[in-house]
């Protein structure tokens, strides 16, 4: 099972979202068109519907009833920010050219740890890419990118996001962190992520709405533990 917009092709997509706590709950369709669209709840507590006319770059929310609309917890794309609708993202749509790349053993990896926000003045991924033969020239075969989860805001050192499968928007998303990757491989470097899993940033996270995704055993100084 894949949570959140996994986009099929042919206009179909299948959305699953862990909610629990609720009975019922709907796909709010926002754009291109304004659609609500069922969900059916397994024993377990997800709901899934698979929708049909639905293309890459459709807008969406969840319909909780008696609530407000929420972004997908498991967005693959938050477009605007952590409060709006998320997006349906086509991750096929990919030219890769790093066929041949076979990664480097990690006892030769000599790291650089890069913040998008700050590494160049446009603050993107691929504003990255002409400077990685720099990086290469300086000794450096691995880069390791701070935290990209989507977090509040246009830049942050990244351990206050609230959507683990969506790419910042502002550091240009998916397809600019794929773009950055095939590039790096090309420049014989490897990529490494450093990700949080522990907790959730405060702004935008709203998980809590869907079920008990947190845990009152542990304290983060950066939000709620997982």
């Amino acid at each position: 099972m894949k949570i959140g917009a996994n986009y099929l092709g042919n206009g179909r997509c299948e959305f699953t979202v862990w909610a629990p706590a609720h009975d019922e709950l709907a796909v709010q369709i926002v754009s291109p068109e304004n659609r609500v669209l069922s969900m059916e709840q397994d024993s377990r507590g997800y709901f899934s519907i698979m929708a049909e006319n639905i293309e890459p770059g459709t807008l969406y929310y969840y319909k909780i009833a008696g609530e407000r609309d929420f972004p997908d917890p498991a967005s693959h794309s938050q477009p605007k920010d952590v409060h709006n609708a998320s997006e349906v993202v086509d991750h096929t749509k990919m030219n890769w050219t790093d066929g041949e790349w076979s990664g480097i053993p990690l006892e030769e990896m000599i790291m650089y740890e890069l913040h998008v926000g700050t590494f160049t003045p446009a603050g993107t991924f691929e504003a990255i890419i002409p400077r990685l033969s720099e990086l290469r020239e300086f000794g450096v075969n691995a880069i390791e990118i701070m935290p990209v989860a989507q977090f509040p805001g246009d830049r942050n050192w990244g351990y206050d996001g609230v959507y683990p499968f969506a790419v910042q928007s502002s550091y240009g998303g998916s397809s600019g962190l794929k773009k950055l990757v095939d590039a790096a491989h090309k420049e014989g470097l490897s990529v490494i992520l450093d990700v949080v899993y522990n907790h959730f940033g405060p702004e935008g996270n709203y998980t809590s709405h869907f079920g008990p995704y947190f845990t009152e055993m542990y304290r983060t100084p950066w939000g709620r533990a997982i």
